[in-house]
């Protein structure tokens, strides 16, 4: 690969055509790297979505077994990015070199799981409910169903995440296990980093006999809404901001055929502290949730924004513990100017809100992120205050203080859609405040018991969702292996002979999976 770097993918082939030279920052020092890239041009955009609606016939019927083999291409690939590439995604992001090397081992990973789907069948929803001529009053034909891809998929990278929710993150990683050809955003805060993944992307799909156009990848500001509204893309993954998010879902919407945007957009993640917990160890507890508040710069979309206690005497020590441990925190660099920009903007909102006070944390200066805690009055809660709805993305958090379990439940009653929730609490805190468990269930995607919500395992039974604003569609997540199923649909076939049904569905069962028959569960043949 040559150091500079400076074209559009189309088709998996890469384009000059652009004219507009956009360069890669470093986010350290604020300078160029040499790495330069064009602008992609409409026509560009148009070619990346079409090459994208070639490659599907062919993709969509490769058996799961090829597929498979695909994404662990893709894995053995990013698994071989070595020193060279991790030291220039810390200069574009200013991320850690550990958390660099962490993040490529989750998203090689991530292809390998999906590879894992690909293989035991399960994706496939297979269901069939054998005839039943002699039934009476009318005889119930043969019906079988099974899943298959949408159709091309375009995936915005996340600013956060430039590998694990990037471009080959878990949006791409899903869409192509489901037999669906990604067009790919770049995100303009880590371009060359892009360029590397998509290298790899492209050299598996060479090495495994892919059709062209299974992975395209365009760079620039402006072309999302030409993307979203290209007739051949036929579902959105994102990963961003609230105001970018529904912005892609009204496109979408208003296509003349709308089609569906899985959107991960905002959450502030709260936290209740219940009161035996603070009684046992409120120490340890403010120290965990310093540490939460602060990792990767508060950075992460499940990052802890809204801390919520009962008044009491150990609340309010508690308070002080955690204000100071906040004044203690260094200042870190964010990962562009934009999101210290945004940064800067969501703190002048807490401070000049009069309903909340400015608790810890030192004031902002150049170009790093300084820690912060704020304490806001629980009627903005029960009010439906959008102050507190919102995200401030970064280090900061925000306590609330409530009278007591009644206050409590409505405090949580009074939030929106998120992510996460929290319980800190001892066992006598659990069965006292047995409510809120069904109370939170209503509001996230992820309960979580002593724990922190910033870490987000990729397994099975993952969800990273949750109802609006938290994700523009809470049936999904976007980590897990459950992420597959927002790129497929169901087909049903009757009265099908054998020989014209897919493996999936077959008497014989060719493929040896699980499926639903006449109501039970069987890897037999009929």
């Amino acid at each position: 690969m040559s150091t500079i770097i400076g074209h559009n993918y189309i088709g998996g082939q890469r384009s000059a055509a652009g004219k507009v030279i956009v360069r890669s920052i470093d986010a350290n020092t604020g300078e160029n790297l040499p790495y330069s890239f064009y602008q992609a041009t409409l026509e560009e955009v148009d070619s990346a979505a079409l090459a994208a609606a070639s490659a599907f016939p062919t993709y969509r019927n490769l058996s799961a077994a090829r597929r498979a083999e695909f994404l662990d291409a893709i894995a053995d690939e990013l698994d071989t990015l070595g020193d060279d590439f991790v030291a220039l995604v810390c200069r574009e992001t200013a991320l850690p070199a550990v958390r660099i090397q962490g993040e490529r081992g989750r998203t090689s990973g991530q292809m390998r799981l999906f590879a894992k789907v690909l293989r035991r069948g399960d994706f496939y929803g297979a269901r069939i409910d054998l005839a039943l001529p002699e039934r009476k009053p009318l005889p119930r034909p043969d019906l079988r169903q099974y899943r298959i891809g949408l159709g091309p998929v375009a995936v915005f990278g996340a600013s956060n995440f430039p590998l694990a929710f990037s471009t080959a993150g878990g949006d791409s990683a899903a869409a192509l296990a489901a037999g669906c050809p990604v067009v790919f955003k770049a995100h303009s805060g880590h371009m060359a980093t892009a360029e590397y993944v998509a290298n790899a992307i492209i050299t598996a799909a060479e090495r495994t006999g892919m059709p062209a156009g299974v992975f395209n990848m365009i760079y620039g500001a402006g072309v999302g809404e030409a993307l979203v509204k290209h007739p051949a893309i036929q579902a959105v993954g994102f990963t961003g901001s609230l105001k970018g998010g529904r912005a892609l879902c009204d496109m979408a919407a208003a296509r003349p055929q709308p089609i569906p945007v899985f959107a991960e957009m905002s959450s502030v993640n709260p936290v209740v502290v219940l009161p035996q917990a603070l009684n046992v160890r409120a120490d340890s507890i403010a120290n965990e949730l310093c540490a939460s508040v602060v990792q990767g710069c508060g950075q992460f979309c499940t990052n802890p924004g809204l801390v919520l206690g009962i008044r009491s005497t150990n609340f309010s020590a508690f308070q002080q513990r955690l204000a100071a441990l906040i004044n203690d925190q260094p200042a870190q660099t964010m990962l562009n100017p934009g999101t210290l920009g945004s940064y800067g903007k969501g703190l002048q909102k807490l401070h000049s809100h009069p309903a909340i006070e400015h608790l810890a944390g030192g004031t902002q200066q150049g170009s790093q992120a300084q820690p912060q805690l704020f304490k806001a009055d629980v009627n903005l809660l029960l009010k439906g205050d959008e102050v507190l709805q919102e995200e401030v993305f970064g280090p900061t958090t925000v306590i609330v203080e409530v009278a007591d379990q009644t206050q409590l439940h409505a405090a949580l009653n009074g939030l929106q859609g998120q992510l996460t929730a929290t319980l800190i609490g001892e066992p006598g805190d659990f069965a006292q405040f047995s409510e809120l468990t069904a109370l939170l269930e209503q509001k996230v995607g992820r309960i979580l018991l002593n724990g922190y919500p910033t870490g987000v395992e990729v397994c099975d039974s993952m969800v990273h969702g949750g109802p609006y604003p938290a994700t523009s569609d809470a049936r999904g997540t976007s980590v897990g292996t459950l992420a597959i199923d927002r790129f497929l649909r169901p087909v049903c076939f009757q009265n099908f002979p054998d020989s014209l049904l897919p493996d999936a569905l077959k008497d014989a069962n060719p493929l040896g999976i699980s499926r639903l028959v006449d109501g039970q569960a069987v890897r037999d043949s009929l």
